[in-house]
């Protein structure tokens, strides 16, 4: 007969990164091999090398089962067995992170539960680098997704950080349930850029079926855009390098951080 457990398990909640598996980081890596139980949206699971889920149980969730995935994580820790909850990019940028320790507070398990959160590698980060150095000054990042949002706010968030000349990084930008709302995004963006602004649209970064491109802000068609995609909106400085037709990588940004205004470069 297998002794009953003499406590609570282990709860992580883990950053998978972009999706690319040389790019999940180490202890990202130890956490999925210490785990008994993996949790996680079916879609963030599959980008995992099979080992890693290999002799464990795993729990596949659905899309906006989030809640759902919280709750049979923290059964399956407060239960006994060391439990992973997956997230892609970090956990705690529009992850389960939040979540988790909402579910662990509602519960009064915050100090029963040992938990932790494993940092990965964010999505924006990962679109950033396909691009080229998009994000070296101040930026700020919007998800579009109204489900938990407002939308009134997400649009007043969008028109702030537009005025102050943030570069601005888009989550979730467009779905068939919400096809309209980045157009209105980005008609807020366009009072104050100009229309040659960069835009990069960075699709399944890091991925099979990756796709980079950037455009103009004031030619850029919402309709080649959807929730596998990430935005990254230019400043007011920010510039399209003129890669030579023959290189291998065309679509580049760079927003330079000042360097050229106190230093001689090159």
């Amino acid at each position: 007969m297998t002794a009953a457990p003499s406590g609570p398990g282990r709860l992580w909640v883990v950053g998978l990164g972009p999706g690319d598996a040389g790019l999940l980081a180490p202890l990202a890596r130890q956490a999925l091999e210490a785990a008994e139980v993996v949790v996680g949206y079916a879609t963030y699971l599959d980008l995992l090398p099979p080992k890693l889920l290999a002799d464990k149980e795993v729990v596949r969730g659905r899309m906006m089962g989030e809640v759902e995935r919280c709750a049979a994580a923290v059964d399956a820790a407060a239960g006994g067995r060391d439990t992973a909850v997956v997230s892609s990019g970090d956990a705690g940028v529009y992850g389960m992170a939040g979540l988790v320790l909402e579910t662990l507070e509602a519960r009064g398990l915050l100090a029963a539960v040992p938990w932790e959160v494993i940092p990965g590698i964010p999505a924006l980060a990962g679109a950033a680098a396909r691009l080229g150095a998009p994000l070296m000054h101040d930026f700020a990042v919007i998800s579009l997704s109204d489900l938990l949002t407002p939308r009134e706010v997400i649009m007043r968030r969008v028109e702030a950080a537009a005025g102050a000349d943030f570069v601005i990084v888009l989550y979730n930008p467009r779905s068939k349930r919400r096809p309209d709302i980045l157009g209105q995004a980005l008609d807020l963006v366009r009072r104050h850029r100009d229309p040659d602004t960069p835009v990069g649209l960075v699709r399944n970064a890091w991925r099979e079926g990756e796709e980079t491109l950037v455009e103009g802000l004031g030619s850029l068609d919402p309709a080649r855009v959807d929730m596998l995609s990430i935005l990254v909106i230019g400043s007011s400085s920010t510039r399209a390098l003129q890669v030579p037709a023959d290189a291998s990588r065309k679509s580049v940004m760079l927003t330079p951080r000042g360097y050229e205004g106190k230093y001689e470069i090159g």
